[in-house]
């Protein structure tokens, strides 16, 4: 007398299939652990148990599809032998028992997809470091191999970039290959902490795979304990209650071995179904275990019926394999004319989630194509900048910025369909990557050339120190001005020699300049006296009378200039006494009957003089230069004049206009001949 309905297979009367997720049996517990459970995926609604996720970069982005327990339900007419009752049976009871055989690997596959996947790209080691130490100590060691795996492989990449251009470094400077080795304390940090992080991965399967196999023993003895019942002489309600606590233990005895399940629990079940044959024959506690199981059962479908309304499609999704759980693993039968009731109720609003569910990812899909166009369009932009490289410090801040900002914009552009997701993040990375590649090749040779400006930099040092000791003002003075202005023209240099090497130019530009500004300082004393006396100079002239007599005249006059010459220089900012001074004498000269080029000689003479007292010889260069120049204006003038007054030709001679241009070219020639005695006086200097 066998009634089959303690276990859900019991619960339908027909072949309702319900879309559901199934998980892979295989052992978890060989070789690596981790690489031996697949995440199951949707594909199109459709249950695929065997696709998984094996690629080893992923997009921080990417949605994850939770891995559930399948629920798939079928039935069959079924007689019972005792009372005829048409009882439903499933097809599938092999794939409903894998749903939920070593669920533990499943939630860890969940709560890997739930830890936030960060921008690893864009981390420098010692950030890469710090994260993946912050993954080992505050998450569950099974939940993160992809993360680990990912900060390994940028880690790996950024490092191996560095050794390549140690290589270089090292070849350059003549170097042999097979002498070459290169390793930094950051790196032995790295392998310490991923080393860390493998001894406890480690530990942690040995540690499952020991509670595993006691959990195995433990189930195995409450099959032989459920054996027993059958057996013992005592009263009913107690072999009752003892078979509720083997059911309450049975539940708690946690996960086992993926290849045993299906034995175990089919054993199991055989032997609760006995077990049930047995209980058939008092009625009174088969009946309250079936008012048991339907109020329990009902409480489950009221809960189902609020998850069929719940807008977000996932979580109820998740709550409806624990709800299928509940049903499959901790509830027995109900009173045969409720059976088909309830069951068809759970079946329609379990189809219902799931159409909610499929519905809400192809609305999805939808804007994730959208998102797709415009993360496309984000790679190609970068790829633009990318390809336009600046030749300054400067012009590679402002693509570091453009690049900064796609890529906040890329990462807030949303998912992208789960088929393309890798390629578009593999192209986004690729992208992102030859970006820095251009950009690292920028500054290594930008750190070449502030490698050059720092030995440039360094031989001023020593001309400036060479020289701050020199009392050759007149020639060292051009000398450090020329360096310092040397200095201002050479580019950067490394930012940790800028200090240093600046300090030390300053200071010895700083101690010559020093002395100099002390020696001027004492001559500056004397220039004061000097003006003075110039001052007092230009007094008494401007009280000289003349006698009349040109020639008695004159000499006094260049007497007084005589005595101008000696009274030395006046400080630079009073210099404008020399126009004073020559304002007297040109009141003089006009009481004088000079000429005019005469009159402009003797006045130069005392130019010249304040030009020859000048510490270097460039003044004298500059006036030079300056009256050749008034020479070549002077006879341009001249000839234009000239061509000018071919075109009155035929004019009369007392034409005003010929008589005008006649008029400025003696005017221009008297200049000339003046600018040319000029010249004269100074090159005999």
């Amino acid at each position: 007398m066998s009634t089959r309905d303690n276990l859900p297979k019991a619960e339908g009367d027909k072949e309702d299939k319900i879309e559901t997720l199934e998980t892979n049996s295989d052992n978890p517990i060989e070789n690596d652990p981790e690489s031996n459970v697949p995440d199951a995926t949707i594909q199109d609604g459709k249950v695929d148990p065997l696709k998984t996720e094996t690629s080893e970069t992923k997009n921080p982005e990417s949605e994850s599809k939770e891995t559930t327990e399948t629920m798939s339900h079928s039935s069959e007419e079924s007689k019972n032998n005792n009372e005829g009752t048409e009882e439903p049976k499933d097809h599938v009871q092999n794939q409903m028992d894998e749903a939920v055989a070593e669920h533990s690997e499943d939630e860890s596959t969940q709560e890997r997809h739930d830890i936030e996947k960060k921008d690893y790209h864009a981390m420098t080691k010692d950030e890469l470091i710090n994260e993946l130490r912050h993954l080992i100590k505050t998450e569950k060691i099974q939940a993160i191999k992809e993360h680990v795996d990912e900060i390994k492989n940028e880690f790996n990449e950024k490092f191996n970039e560095e050794v390549e251009q140690k290589k270089e470094e090292f070849l350059a400077d003549g170097g042999d290959i097979i002498d070459f080795y290169y390793s930094t304390p950051i790196k032995k940090e790295f392998n310490s902490v991923y080393f860390d992080y493998k001894e406890k991965r480690n530990a942690y399967y040995q540690n499952l795979k020991k509670d595993l196999q006691e959990n195995l023993k433990r189930r195995l003895e409450l099959v032989e304990e459920l054996k027993g019942l059958l057996n013992v002489d005592e009263n009913i309600n107690t072999t009752y209650n003892h078979f509720k606590s083997i059911q309450e233990r049975w539940r708690n005895a946690g996960s086992i071995p993926r290849d045993k399940y299906n034995t175990v629990w089919n054993t199991y079940h055989h032997h609760t179904e006995n077990f049930y044959d047995f209980l058939h024959l008092n009625r009174e506690f088969r009946d309250l275990d079936f008012k048991h199981n339907l109020e329990q059962k009902l409480k489950i479908i009221e809960r189902a019926t609020e998850l069929a309304q719940e807008t977000d499609v996932n979580r109820s999704f998740r709550e409806l394999q624990l709800l299928h759980k509940m049903w499959k693993e901790d509830l027995g039968p109900v009173g045969r004319e409720y059976r088909e009731p309830i069951w068809e109720k759970f079946s329609e609003l379990t189809r219902q989630i799931h159409e909610n569910r499929q519905k809400y990812f192809k609305e999805q899909d939808k804007v994730y194509e959208v998102n797709l166009e415009v993360k496309k369009e984000i790679i190609s932009e970068i790829a633009k900048v990318s390809s336009d490289q600046p030749h300054n410090h400067s012009g590679w801040q402002q693509k570091i910025k453009e690049i900064e900002a796609l890529r906040e914009r890329f990462f807030k552009a949303g998912k992208v369909p789960s088929n393309v997701n890798e390629q578009t993040w593999s192209q986004f990375k690729s992208a992102v990557r030859d970006f820095n590649r251009n950009k690292n090749a920028f500054y290594k040779g930008l750190k070449k050339e502030q490698f050059e400006n720092l030995s440039k930099k360094i031989e001023l040092i020593q001309i400036a120190e060479d020289n701050k000791n020199s009392d050759d003002f007149n020639a060292t003075t051009p000398l450090m001005k020329k360096i310092q202005s040397d200095w201002k023209k050479i580019g950067h240099v490394p930012r940790k020699d800028s200090d240093r090497i600046w300090k030390k130019f300053k200071d010895a530009c700083n101690a010559y300049f020093d002395r100099l500004h002390a020696e001027r300082n004492e001559a500056n004393k004397e220039e004061l006296i000097s003006l003075e006396k110039k001052q007092a100079h230009i007094e008494a002239l401007k009280s000289l009378k003349l006698s009349g007599d040109t020639e008695a005249d004159l000499a006094t006059i260049k007497e007084n200039i005589a005595t101008w010459k000696t009274l030395g220089r006046v400080p630079y900012k009073k210099k404008n006494i020399e126009s004073e001074y020559n304002k007297v004498l040109d009141d003089l000269f006009q009481q004088l009957n000079l000429s005019r080029k005469e009159t402009e000689l003797i006045k130069y003479e005392n130019k010249l003089n304040t030009l020859s007292n000048q510490s270097d010889d460039r003044a004298l260069r500059n006036e030079q230069s300056f009256i050749r120049k008034k020479i070549d204006e002077a006879k341009g003038e001249i000839r234009q004049l000239e061509n000018n007054l071919q075109f009155f030709k035929n004019a009369k001679d007392d034409n005003p206009l010929v008589i005008e241009v006649k008029r400025n070219i003696e005017k221009h020639k008297d200049t000339l001949e003046v600018w040319k005695a000029k010249l004269m006086k100074i090159k005999q200097l």
